[in-house]
């Protein structure tokens, strides 16, 4: 059995992960390509001590990049999963940034 710390790799914080946050209560995590939907609720709930009652998970795709100093080479981005959990509308999750 993985530990919660080795399923959840780290929250988003961007604009539209504020938002999210703020209007439907619903947070954005990187989590491992292999994790599951039930590994995910049960870590965040574990975590953050908060109930959760969705999850959402997708594959971000690589993205084709340009390598400096190099003509016509491109190395792409990392592949990677997000998660975004719906968290019962009393809890609060709060980062330290």
């Amino acid at each position: 059995m993985r530990r919660p710390e080795d399923i959840i790799i780290r929250p988003i914080l961007t604009e539209k992960a504020e938002r999210l946050r703020d209007e439907y209560n619903k947070y954005t995590f990187e989590v491992r390509l292999d994790a599951t939907k039930p590994e995910i609720k049960k870590a965040i709930e574990e975590l953050f001590k908060v109930r959760v009652l969705k999850v959402n998970t997708m594959i971000v795709k690589p993205k084709k990049k340009r390598v400096l100093g190099r003509i016509n080479r491109y190395g792409e981005t990392r592949k990677w999963k997000k998660a975004i959990v719906t968290v019962h509308p009393e809890d609060k999750i709060e980062f330290e940034v």
